[in-house]
């Protein structure tokens, strides 16, 4: 395997990765490095966590610092496009030490926050713009960004922002950037939609897929726990209190606040992410998460795509998703860079021809088990050691929503808080299973 300076990569850059850990190349950056150092188009495919965001930042960052130029108010050198503010948010983070260590600039531009520091930054002067289609266009249509200088463009997550409808509005970008400039498409996926972009906007792009669409098997155990309705929660709990990170997902933003908040009042300590928060209060809670604040994340599909956090070890589908592309990538949320991970589908009865269709088509072969009650040794085998809970949360006053305030319950009503990340927190304590209404399961490991 190559190493990055073999690959072409500045010093500086080798150098801030080495300071991070980062020694040996994945293989879809082995395998797109190459080209993209070059100034060719390339199309990546791999799936969630394989390392695709490295693959795009290196080239960028290398690229203009090898080629410095004054900076223009308002013209930005390169432009990468992410489907979800969170996703925004984490390659921004990524990108910061390789920015700083090469003198390059960046901003990023999403929804949900207020513009104007935004264009204060792009007034400043900055190379690289890493934003969400919507804001973007917004500002491009105000005058405040002129996208005519654009050197490199990335389309990160391409599937992901065709199946959330934002190929009308990528195009009009893509539209205002340079003929003959250089483009870089990542995805899980290709998808129409994404040939679509493929054949507008790549020019003879040299194609590197470095693995199959399906689940990496050998890196994940999948298992299908066939649960009465009654007994749902009970097995969440358990689930969701043994030790480590993680990440429940739910259908729908009602039933992610709803499975937060059951969580937190069983003393779980949950938060909640889907459209319907704030931004302010999505950041939050992310990073609860993040740091450990929170030991469990209930998101809707939005994070599937969306966030980047090390060593969550289990994801539990409360509701299965519809399509198996879904299913790999929340799936994808563990088992991330090479580490192993397990993947729990909670199923009732009334999804047995469903479940058995998305697993067949995902390419998995999941262990199913089936329980009458809400007790059963396996969950002990899923989830290894002592289940910890804590008192049940105080609420949250902090954590917005765009729909409506939230509402503190009064003491005393079995806890609240909706999950989110500005509870009150007190000191876990560990207890018995039996006791705290949780899932009692046989024998401990």
């Amino acid at each position: 395997m190559p190493t990055f300076a073999d690959l072409g990569l500045p010093a500086a850059v080798v150098a801030t990765l080495a300071d991070a850990g980062i020694h040996t190349p994945f293989p879809i950056q082995a395998a797109t490095l190459p080209d993209s150092l070059t100034g060719r188009d390339v199309l990546g495919r791999g799936r969630t966590g394989s390392g695709k965001s490295y693959a795009f930042l290196l080239p960028v960052v290398a690229r203009l610092a090898q080629q410095p130029r004054k900076r223009a108010a308002g013209r930005p050198r390169a432009l990468i496009l992410a489907p979800t503010r969170e996703l925004v948010t984490q390659l921004a983070a990524a990108l910061a030490p390789l920015a700083a260590a090469t003198n390059v600039g960046s901003v990023t531009v999403f929804g949900g926050v207020g513009a104007n520091p935004q264009i204060q930054q792009l007034r400043s002067g900055v190379e690289i713009v890493v934003a969400c289609p919507g804001r973007l266009e917004d500002l491009m249509k105000s005058g405040h960004v002129d996208l005519s200088g654009v050197e490199i463009t990335v389309l990160d997550e391409a599937d992901h922002m065709a199946d959330l409808g934002f190929l009308p509005g990528v195009k009009r970008l893509l539209d205002r950037t340079p003929r003959g400039s250089q483009r870089l498409l990542f995805s899980a996926t290709l998808d129409a939609g994404v040939d679509v972009l493929v054949q507008r906007y790549l020019d003879n792009p040299v194609v590197h897929s470095v693995d199959t669409e399906q689940s990496p098997v050998a890196e994940m155990i999948h298992h299908v726990l066939h649960v009465e309705n009654s007994a749902r929660i009970d097995v969440l709990t358990d689930l969701a209190a043994a030790p480590g990170r993680t990440i429940v997902f739910a259908r729908t933003k009602h039933g992610a606040k709803k499975l937060a908040r059951q969580l937190n009042s069983r003393g779980v300590r949950a938060v909640e992410l889907h459209g319907n928060l704030a931004q302010n209060a999505r950041t939050r809670n992310l990073t609860a998460f993040a740091d450990g604040s929170a030991t469990v994340l209930v998101a809707t599909d939005i994070a599937a795509r969306g966030i980047h956090v090390d060593d969550v070890g289990l994801v539990v589908h409360a509701d299965p998703p519809v399509e198996h592309k879904a299913y790999l990538h929340r799936s994808g949320r563990t088992a991330r860079a090479g580490a192993a991970g397990t993947v729990v589908t909670l199923m009732v009865d009334g999804q047995v021809s469903d479940v058995r269709t998305l697993t067949r088509k995902a390419g998995v072969k999941p262990v199913i088990t089936r329980f009458a009650g809400d007790q059963h040794p396996v969950l002990h085998q899923i989830a290894p050691g002592e289940r910890v809970f804590a008192e049940p949360l105080e609420a949250a006053p902090v954590a917005a929503e765009r729909s409506r305030p939230h509402r503190p319950r009064p003491p005393g009503r079995g806890g609240a808080g909706g999950g989110q990340g500005g509870a009150r927190s007190r000191r876990p304590r560990r207890r018995s299973t039996r006791s705290s209404g949780a899932v009692a399961a046989r024998g401990q490991r």
